[in-house]
């Protein structure tokens, strides 16, 4: 069935509801609500469930469930072992004021590169204290996570993203070189990495909810913005208490470092799968933490448990993502605008209009490697026919993916830097939207040039 201009309501229900009410949680509900009213109609009721089911068995939730479980119990063991604390200890050497204190976390996102979850949820919770002992806010610490993340899993071609997107293009006669030379043009990813690193340096200077944000710490307030600042929507907060922190006494950093050299060592031997590398990462951290007397098998059991169960609000939600994700699908959403805007597109304006529309469609259907099968096969043959490198949209489609990891209401690499940061996703997205969009205007630029000098 056609939806036609159907297709966009339950996305503009929820985008213009949270600009309204400034609440996630009750929105992306409503709008699911909406989305399965139009998709059944009388049977609205048993096809809402009918979603609901398919949602938990859907295989990349699942995948997504495990991660967090298994992140949220390492993360926790990580934190009572003292094993946070013992890293702190050894970069803090290091990152000894504002500005370096954010170009390790700059410099660690990028050494975590083999998985955006991964990098997100590492960094953010090994470099927190770190950050917050310099005064830096919470604000530009999201900033500076979400920052990475996506963007440099695009840019380097041995990652979880860039082996599902040399996957798609082989189906079109490309392949693992013809990614690589696409790197070159994935201009939004390099432009929001170079940008991340001049505000952490001072080049670029703090502006919007970030200036404020630190005017706020200056002023003698918290690092964490307020209830009021966050707009009542921080419904994740997975940060560990000071209560919780209290009394641990740093252990070896080696505590931290041998479990996640493990994650990445098994990830890389299994197929970049990061499911296989977590898990032998808290075998390891089992045999390390009782080897050293750290904790008995009874205390690292709680503290797992513990890990897991600060999971469960974020597992809700993300449930919902997925539910509105799959009636976009039923609506034909992504089809629905890209048909409708390549209808239009000269030769010399592809690149440009293949970045904005993928970038679009990922900000409103928080949608991203669904979104590479779909346009893959859309404008790399449509670049062929007007003879140009089909690389560059290649290159465009990536870069419109990594805009929309970063910005999306309700994308999972949103929810965990909450989840690592302690920063709400509304706030977020106020808080890094000038630097975002600011990278996503220049990176159309340049696609728009490559357009006029390619085609």
């Amino acid at each position: 069935m056609d939806y036609g201009i159907l297709a966009c309501v339950p996305i503009a229900v929820l985008i213009i509801g949270l600009l309204i009410t400034k609440r996630m949680v009750e929105m992306i509900v409503v709008s699911t609500i909406i989305g399965a009213i139009i998709v059944y109609r009388s049977n609205v009721f048993d096809g809402y469930i009918e979603l609901c089911y398919g949602a938990l068995t859907n295989s990349s939730f699942q995948f997504l469930i495990l991660l967090l479980l298994g992140f949220g119990g390492m993360i926790k063991l990580f934190e009572k072992s003292g094993a946070f604390q013992g890293f702190s200890n050894i970069i803090s050497k290091f990152a000894n004021t504002p500005k370096k204190s954010m170009v390790a976390t700059w410099i660690m996102g990028i050494l975590v590169f083999v998985d955006d979850y991964l990098n997100v949820l590492s960094v953010s919770f090994a470099m927190k204290d770190i950050t917050d002992k310099h005064g830096i806010p919470r604000e530009h610490l999201a900033y500076g996570v979400n920052s990475m993340g996506a963007c440099v899993c695009v840019l380097i071609p041995f990652t979880s993203w860039a082996a599902f997107a040399i996957g798609v293009i082989n189906e079109q006669g490309l392949g693992f070189t013809d990614y690589v030379r696409a790197l070159p043009y994935m201009f939004f990813p390099i432009i929001a990495i170079l940008l991340c690193l001049l505000v952490a340096v001072g080049i670029v200077p703090k502006v919007g909810p970030i200036k404020k944000a630190y005017e706020r710490v200056a002023s003698g307030g918290s690092v964490m913005p307020s209830v009021q600042e966050e707009g009542g929507t921080s419904f994740i907060n997975m940060e560990s208490s000071d209560e919780g922190m209290s009394g641990v006494k740093p252990t070896s950093p080696l505590n931290f470092f041998i479990p996640i050299i493990v994650l990445i060592i098994v990830m890389l031997l299994c197929n970049n799968d990061v499911i296989h590398g977590i898990y032998a990462a808290i075998i390891v951290q089992l045999i390390l933490y009782l080897a050293q007397r750290i904790m008995t098998l009874a205390e690292f059991v709680d503290a797992f448990l513990s890990g897991i169960t600060g999971m469960a609000s974020l597992s809700f939600i993300i449930m919902f993502a997925y539910v509105l994700s799959a009636e976009n699908d039923a609506l034909g959403f992504a089809p629905y605008i890209i048909d409708k805007l390549t209808q239009v597109i000269p030769p010399t304006l592809l690149p440009m209009i293949a970045f904005i529309t993928v970038a679009f469609v990922a900000f409103a259907a928080g949608s991203f490697w669904i979104l590479i099968v779909i346009t893959v096969p859309i404008f790399v043959p449509l670049a062929a026919s007007m003879g140009m490198d089909p690389v560059i949209v290649v290159a465009a489609i990536m870069s419109g993916v990594a805009f929309g990891s970063k910005i999306c209401f309700y994308s999972d690499a949103v929810f965990m830097t909450s989840a690592g940061t302690g920063v709400s996703n509304m706030t977020q997205i106020k808080a890094i939207a000038p630097y975002v969009l600011g990278s996503a205007a220049l990176a159309a630029i340049c696609f728009a040039i490559v357009g006029f000098v390619t085609a």
